[in-house]
């Protein structure tokens, strides 16, 4: 697209750049959080053993973590070097392009997991988790390019809406393709239908989905917005424009206090959105038909993503006018009472129809906390055209976060043998992210340039 003809503001783009949300989701959603882990499960687990375990001596549980894991630290591992580059080179959409490319096509061989390819299968697990986390450093780095300050609330949270809402419909199409042709609810997706052949489509549609809603961002989206091209050596450069966002980033006090605040909230926010299917599997009952007393079901937890996910559409948008009324921060504190709230309801519920409201409350704060923490960190950026390596930054810090978050979270377990426990460490997450956001300044502090 010709650089010529972007402005900030132009609703073309706007709606463009909102597609790539709608393309990516159902990574999110399928494959982390619906469709793969059960199958996942089924696959690696027959008459409730671990056949993972007996073959290998490794829980097959564990290894999955350790390969999204994996995918979370490759990610922040090389994303601020490669983001440098991006900015010294002016070739953001590249990366972007790369990325998305590389997730899809791992979402896609996924079809061919087996306990047989099961360390190929893994090494996949963790290429998607780093298509789709690497897709969305430069992704996000968009977001100050296109639209006006004022608007970046609005505009971040319709992405995330419109991120929920088609995650939401193709997990829809594919919940069509695993039922139970009994009528019984919900299989093991589909695995014991010729090798789990109706779960395994799910993963090429995801790929499939993915790669072409994102051509919709891909074509209006700009090349090279400020001109720049590659000139000598372009990793020195990609470093050296790295190591110069760094110094600005140290002496800028309210973005760096802000990215604080963000890092230690955002390991309670993952981990909820991680582990609240594995804690309610282990936690959560329901009554069955003949009275007995059972574990949460498969269907009942589809119901509680779905309902999770329609529920951050409004927490989106809700968020939007809590900012617009009492500012970003404000805003972004009291979700995080919101969030302690739930911590405590989670320790104390037993049932199923509790789950829901609980999952209820998740999303409404979930979409808001999400969108809302992406565009103030838009908004408290310096004049400054280096996007892609201060987003790299905030990424990072999402994705450490996660991977300290969910760690915690099996560290308490283990050491105290009770998973409601590890509640009460996701609890002080949002406490002490609440303490930090207290502490951000409300005015801007002048970037101090640094010398190369």
């Amino acid at each position: 697209m010709s650089n010529a003809t972007i402005r900030k503001g132009d609703h073309r783009i706007i709606r463009g750049w909102t597609m790539y949300d709608w393309a990516n989701s159902v990574y999110s959603l399928t494959i982390t959080s619906a469709v793969f882990p059960i199958f996942y499960t089924a696959v690696t687990h027959q008459d409730e053993l671990d056949l993972v375990l007996q073959r290998y001596g490794l829980p097959a549980q564990s290894l999955y973590s350790y390969a999204l894991s994996a995918g979370f630290l490759l990610v922040a591992l090389i994303s601020p070097i490669l983001s440098g580059i991006a900015d010294s080179t002016g070739q953001k959409k590249t990366f972007l392009k790369a990325f998305c490319y590389l997730g899809a096509a791992s979402c896609a061989g996924l079809y061919f997991f087996s306990l047989d390819n099961l360390w190929s299968g893994l090494l996949l697990v963790m290429l998607a988790c780093a298509g789709f986390s690497g897709s969305l450093i430069f992704y996000d780095a968009f977001l100050p390019e296109i639209a006006e300050k004022e608007d970046h609330d609005r505009i971040s949270a319709r992405g995330y809406m419109m991120g929920y809402i088609g995650s939401v419909v193709l997990l829809l199409i594919n919940l069509a393709m695993v039922m139970d042709p009994d009528g019984d609810g919900i299989t093991l997706l589909g695995i014991r239908d010729e090798g789990g052949m109706p779960a395994r489509l799910t993963f090429l549609t995801v790929a499939i989905w993915w790669v072409g809603f994102a051509q919709f961002a891909f074509r209006v989206l700009p090349d090279d917005q400020y001109g720049r091209r590659p000139q000598g050596n372009v990793i020195a450069n990609g470093y050296r424009e790295l190591r110069k966002v760094w110094k600005e980033l140290q002496s800028t006090k309210r973005l760096n206090s802000f990215l604080m605040a963000f890092f230690v909230l955002n390991m309670g926010i993952q981990t909820v959105m991680y582990l609240a299917v594995s804690y309610a599997k282990e936690e959560i009952k329901q009554i069955g038909p003949d009275g007995e007393v059972l574990p949460i079901g498969d269907a009942s937890l589809i119901i509680s993503i779905l309902l999770i996910q329609l529920v951050a559409v409004a927490g989106a948008q809700l968020f939007v006018w809590l900012s617009k009324r009492f500012g970003n921060i404000g805003a972004l504190m009291m979700g995080s009472v919101v969030w302690v709230g739930l911590c405590v309801m989670a320790y104390t519920i037993h049932w199923a129809h509790e789950f829901y409201l609980l999952a209820a409350g998740v999303g409404l704060v979930m979409g808001g906390s999400q969108a809302l923490s992406r565009s103030t960190y838009s908004k408290f950026l310096p004049e400054t055209i280096d996007h892609a390596s201060y987003f790299s930054f905030y990424d990072v810090s999402y994705y450490l976060s996660t991977v300290l978050g969910t760690l915690a979270y099996g560290l308490v377990f283990q050491l105290t043998g009770d998973l409601r426990n590890s509640v009460i460490i996701i609890g002080s997450f949002f406490v002490v992210g609440m303490v930090l956001l207290f502490m951000v300044p409300r005015h801007e502090v002048p970037v101090v340039q640094a010398e190369e």
